[in-house]
């Protein structure tokens, strides 16, 4: 659920301004109100300061052996790294210069600038240009041309000339500013000095620690920093503005009172944006970090879908996967990651326990094994087969199973179900008003146009049931979804774009076409590597070396595709459509109270 918030007002005594501070810090509740656009001479420096640590983290090498920590500061670990830095991009840049030179070289050969020199002061002048083949028979006799190169299309010409005002009607090539030797040598002289900061750079390895610790004493700073400058002021008084958990009243009003600050603790206003703090059970704290991975939360007035998303999320990734042989890869690699990683936060990998169990019960109901219609036919795992989900016609080996409507018409059921739990959710929380009957309408649309997708997708006859509910449906939602305005100015403000709506839902629903789409494709993916595997079977040593190269690198690319139609697939249902049908905009600021750590 998401936490009620109460917003505070804390009134404190000017000298008394860091006092109070530390005394919050300490309290480690308050999420303080801190404007974006906080500009100031103390927050700009600080964020200076950041940046040029992180930055110096970031280039410092990272290795399993790091060299000794230096006896600097980590201050001037951070300096002396930028130096560094600073200076390899310079010769980067320098030796990117003296390969442009070079490739010029490379098309027209080592000339030498010296020579050329001493030719133009014998009043021969040489000069370069390209053209077009084409253009060759437009060339005079006179004239002492020569051909040194070129392509099927255009040519390079050097004109030997006895008066520098002589030329050809082409674009002449700039000669460079260096001779070929000269830029091979300052190159190799680059080189070694890119070799020797590398070395001073690894010398600095085993300062990440410090230099980490230096990171989060700033951030420290920083934090402190905006919380003061974003205190008002008036006369002797400091104003703090912010946002507490409603269960935390009490701890905010002993600690006010033991430090004489003045205080208004209230609901927050209607315009007023709380932060967002959600509390759910531990096992749905499963769900959590793709909600982090995203990068998404929650608005303080929107919904928790934590369960839904949990429940849904580990459906649809079953689906898209669909294999029990790359569900028990995704098991045992979770195991052993979290053998090695004892000090991880636990969450990650109970998600993937989640997601790797839910992909093996699919792929053993559904009979996929790696795409091998062979192991499904073995008798102990035959048993757990649910015909209609089944990949493979088990009577007939090497047939994929004719499941497509029966596959096709489930994810129409899932989507409808989906849905309708958004437009109930919507209804519960509007249950004091006659709004809660636009929504329970709209649930009705949702089935109306299940049937509806039954009929233009399937071919399956559309039942009376489905007009009545598209016709009851869409009355309950014209007049009562805004039902605040009025029966009649409700009715008329809905109109407009109820059927745009209504066929947004009709796609909604039939997008979740998607999950056997792509379920359907990773199988025939995994089949088709198999066929091209051991089709023909092993004849040899060779043979089957190959086969196992061929299997390990198929199969792989199939489960990386795979992971990328949850993202692309599994978290759109749940992010677009579910989220969509809500009325969520995942609009919210992450509750992040004023600590010490």
């Amino acid at each position: 659920m998401i936490v009620p918030m109460s917003k505070v007002t804390l009134l404190v005594n000017r000298p008394d301004q860091d006092i109070a501070l530390k005394a919050l810090r300490k309290m480690g509740l308050v999420h303080i109100n801190i404007p974006r656009n906080l500009i100031s001479d103390t927050v700009t420096r600080l964020e200076e300061k950041l940046n040029r640590a992180e930055k110096a983290l970031n280039i410092i090498p990272f290795t399993d052996k790091p060299a000794d920590a230096t006896s600097h500061s980590a201050q001037d670990v951070i300096d002396n790294v930028l130096e560094i830095e600073e200076l390899r991009s310079n010769l980067h840049r320098r030796r990117e210069e003296l390969r442009e030179k070079m490739a010029w070289y490379d098309r027209w050969g080592t000339i030498s600038l010296e020579d050329v020199a001493a030719l133009a002061k014998e009043a021969l002048y040489i000069k370069l240009y390209t053209a077009s083949r084409s253009a060759l028979e437009t060339l005079q006799d006179d004239q002492w041309i020569f051909v040194i190169g070129g392509d099927k299309n255009d040519v390079q010409l050097a004109l030997i000339a006895t008066n520098n005002d002589q030329k050809l009607p082409f674009k002449e090539e700039i000669l460079p500013d260096m001779e070929w030797h000269e830029i091979r040598d300052e190159e190799k002289e680059i080189e070694h000095d890119l070799s020797k900061l590398a070395g001073k750079l690894n010398t600095y390895t085993g300062d990440r620690e410090k230099v980490k610790e230096k990171i989060v004493k700033i951030e420290k700073e920083l934090t402190l920093a905006k919380v003061r400058d974003s205190m008002a002021e008036e006369g002797p008084v400091v104003i703090l503005e912010g946002y507490i958990p409603e269960e935390e009243k009490d701890v905010i009003k002993k600690g006010a009172d033991q430090n004489g600050w003045g205080y208004i603790i209230d609901k927050p206003a209607d315009e007023d944006q709380p932060p967002t703090l959600v509390k759910t059970a531990k096992w749905i704290e499963t769900i959590k970090p793709v909600f982090e991975f995203m990068g998404t939360v929650p608005g303080y007035r929107e919904y928790d879908i934590s369960l839904w998303f949990l429940v849904f999320f580990s459906l649809f990734f079953a689906m898209l996967i669909g294999d029990a042989g790359y569900g028990l890869i995704f098991i045992s690699l979770t195991a052993w990651a979290r053998m090695k990683m004892k000090k991880a936060p636990a969450e990650p990998f109970r998600l993937m326990y989640v997601l790797g169990g839910a992909t093996f019960f699919w792929g053993v109901i559904s009979g996929t094994w790696f795409g091998s219609e062979q192991i499904a036919t073995i008798p102990f795992l035959k048993q757990f087969i649910i015909a209609p989900v089944s990949s493979f016609d088990l009577n007939n080996p090497s047939e994929f199973n004719d499941n497509q409507n029966f596959m096709m018409a489930m994810c129409f059921v899932i989507g409808a179900v989906h849905l309708t739990i958004a437009h109930l959710i919507n209804a519960w929380k509007l249950r004091n008003s006659l709004n809660t009957l636009g929504q329970i309408g709209w649930a009705l649309i949702i089935w109306g146009v299940f049937f509806l997708a039954g009929q233009l997708v399937l071919n399956k006859p559309m039942p009376a049931a489905g007009g009545w509910l598209l016709g009851i449906g869409f009355l309950m939602a014209l007049f009562f979804s805004a039902i605040e305005k009025g029966f009649v100015k409700g009715a008329l403000a809905s109109l407009g774009n109820l059927p745009l709506n209504i066929i947004s839902g009709f796609s909604d629903v039939v997008s979740y076409l998607r999950l056997f789409a792509v379920g359907y494709a990773s199988v025939v993916v995994a089949y088709s590597f198999n066929q091209m595997a051991v089709g023909d079977g092993i004849s040899g040593f060779f043979s089957g070396l190959i086969a196992a190269m061929i299997l390990f690198l198929g199969h792989g690319l199939n489960i990386v595709l795979g992971a990328m139609s949850i993202i692309v697939h599994g978290v759109r249902l749940n992010m677009l459509e579910f989220s969509g049908h809500l009325g969520m905009e995942w609009s919210g600021i992450k509750y992040e109270p004023f600590k010490d750590n």
